[in-house]
């Protein structure tokens, strides 16, 4: 069918309306008796009617909506149309044709009965098409939403449209105990996802949807609920994922990011804009998952100037086309080395940042284990490289980004990253520079972290390797993480660690065993998932304190403070200095000088080395 003709075939069921009602309002004013007096006022105001009708229903654009699904807003735009109709209507009554008007009822039920017939007429393909499916013992794929919220509702009109698979939404089920008994498009909220098991079974349910972002452990619950009664689960993108473009339209798998998924973060927008708006702002390990995120972070909000240093070729280059996309003319790539104080000194001479964000450094725990002289100059040395640049090129703020193996650190990666926190604090005390340091876990994702990992060994056919039954880690997704950073950085006076909320850890067998479950796959029949021990230099267990900090809340929810005592920059640099003699030397007398002077790594590491 043209497009021509449905729009003629439209115009002309609207023209049958507008008629048919304002006869039918004549009839209804007259109890269905219409004195004879009145039969020629009334032809004669009908196609009146007509005419102001049907220009009212095409300003509206209503001739080119009559299939479309009605919801409020199209409510809304068949009232105002319809009133405007009536407007016109008593105009041309009282002032064009007051010899022939019609009675006043007649045009105040015309009002109703066109508003009536018009909501009819929109929602009679719907309709049809449930009445067909009905008639011809078509019920639908029966169907559980999770999310009885505004994703919910969407998910709930999408699946109504879907004209190439036939659903039929049986109920909604969600974590909020005030939504129970409530009903959403006439679907009613069933239960709390506990009661998945029970109405999977009672309600025959052939699938479960997952409507929006909804907390990991409300994920897990029910991808592991639904995969026992045997039911596929499936995600939809919200609606800003679809505004951005992220994500493809239509339900996907679970994910393993769906699972640790945590509530959105709130941010400080006013403080944070206030602090950055057209500042100069600098980002060393730009290339990096943390840095990278932070540079798309800070361009939304704001900067004058963004320059994103890395010493990756590579990165650099793909990172500049992504900025230039996201903010054209605000970001500029420079290629550069922490570790090179005269190049950084160059580079902050030249453009003069205001803020500084050193999230630069090795992270990979076994490979530094293995070069600590590395380890301490990208991680200790040019901390201190960073830092001292900033204050002499007169920044307002430098923070750090940190990580929680720096607390009572039992690897060489976590000892260098502990010397950098000791350098920072220490360098806040007397400087018109603002020093601040922000701790975090693993982030989730992140290059050669565990779930890259994981993936490949999975799609390799395994073993799946864990080093520890044990072994668990703190998870935040990387948006998250930059966001906090950047909220943390614009707060406190200088001097203070500020610590993420990282909510509870995950074991990381049972991470393993949800990747394992979400690719299809059943362990021990179809891969296997392999116990290999802790590796050098590898923690069981993280930490977010020192034993010797106290954690304190401040104005975020999600940001603390280790509350601990700096240290004279005067010991600080001597210690540094003594690191910096060793970063030739052989990784023995390396790994020597370094545990003199963080001693948890003297009397930890050896028995994790032992067990690996």
């Amino acid at each position: 069918m043209s497009a021509t003709f449905k729009r003629w075939t439209t115009l002309t069921l609207l023209a049958m309306l507008a008629a048919g009602t304002f006869a039918a309002a004549y009839a209804l004013r007259f109890g269905g008796a219409i004195p004879s007096a009145h039969l020629g006022t009334m032809g004669i105001m009908t196609l009146c009617a007509l005419g102001v009708k049907l220009f009212s229903f095409c300003w509206h654009r209503l001739d080119q909506n009559v299939n479309r699904y009605i919801g409020f807003h199209d409510l809304l735009t068949i009232a105002k149309a319809t009133t405007w109709a009536t407007v016109g209507l008593t105009f041309m009554d009282a002032f064009i044709l007051p010899e022939i008007a019609a009675p006043r009822g007649v045009l105040l039920i015309d009002w109703g009965t066109t508003l009536v017939a018009l909501g009819l007429l929109r929602s009679a393909p719907r309709a049809y098409r449930d009445l067909r499916m009905s008639l011809a013992g078509e019920s639908g794929r029966r169907v559980l939403i999770v999310g009885a919220n505004d994703d919910g509702e969407a998910l709930l009109r999408t699946l109504r449209l879907d004209r190439r698979r036939p659903v039929e939404p049986i109920g909604f089920v969600d974590p909020d105990p005030r939504h129970q008994g409530q009903h959403i498009g006439g679907v009613p909220v069933v239960g709390t996802p506990d009661d998945l098991p029970r109405l999977i079974a009672s309600l025959a349910a052939a699938e479960v949807l997952v409507a929006g972002e909804l907390p990991g452990r409300v994920v897990r619950a029910v991808m592991a609920d639904a995969q026992n009664a045997d039911v596929p689960v499936r995600v939809l993108p919200t609606y800003e994922q679809l505004l951005q473009g992220s994500v493809a339209i239509g339900p996907r798998d679970v994910s393993i990011e769906d699972l640790l998924r945590r509530d959105p973060v709130q941010l400080d927008d006013q403080a944070i804009g206030e602090w950055l708006a057209g500042q100069t702002v600098l980002v060393t390990g730009s290339s990096g998952s943390i840095g990278s995120e932070i540079c798309r972070q800070l361009l939304s909000r704001g900067p004058g100037k963004l320059i994103a240093l890395d010493r990756s070729e590579t990165g650099q280059f793909f990172l500049e086309r992504e900025l230039e996309a996201l903010a054209p003319g605000v970001a500029e790539v420079v290629l550069a080395d922490t570790t090179d104080r005269e190049r950084l000194d160059a580079v902050f001479a030249e453009h003069r940042p205001s803020v500084v964000f050193h999230a630069a450094a090795y992270k990979h725990v076994p490979l530094m284990e293995r070069h600590p002289g590395e380890a301490i100059k990208n991680i200790a040395l040019a901390t201190r490289n960073v830092a001292d640049a900033a204050e002499t090129a007169g920044c307002e703020s430098f923070v750090m980004v940190s990580t929680d193996k720096a607390v009572n650190p039992t690897s060489v990666m976590g000892a260098c990253k502990q010397m950098a926190e000791r350098y920072v604090q220490a360098k806040s005390v007397g400087s018109d520079t603002r020093f601040v340091t922000v701790r975090f876990g693993n982030v989730l994702d992140s290059a050669g972290s565990v779930i890259p990992i994981f993936r490949q060994q999975i799609a390799r056919g395994g073993p799946v390797t864990v080093t520890h039954e044990e072994i668990n880690r703190y998870f935040m997704m990387i948006p998250e993480a930059a966001q906090l950073v950047i909220q943390a950085g614009c707060m406190g006076a200088g001097g203070e660690i500020f610590v993420l909320d990282m909510g509870e850890p995950v074991r990381i067998v049972d991470l393993a065993r949800d990747m394992i479950r979400l690719s299809g796959l059943k362990e021990g029949e179809d891969i296997e998932l392999r116990i290999t021990g802790l590796r050098p230099g590898e923690k069981l267990y993280e930490e977010l304190y020192n034993d010797s900090e106290l954690h304190k809340p401040t104005s975020h929810e999600k940001i603390m403070t280790a509350d601990c005592t700096a240290q004279p920059l005067i010991r600080v640099l001597h210690e540094i200095g003594r690191l910096e003699e060793v970063i030739d030397a052989p990784p023995s007398d390396a790994l020597a000088t370094l545990e003199t002077i963080v001693p948890r790594v003297a009397s930890e590491a050896p028995a994790i080395r032992a067990a690996a």
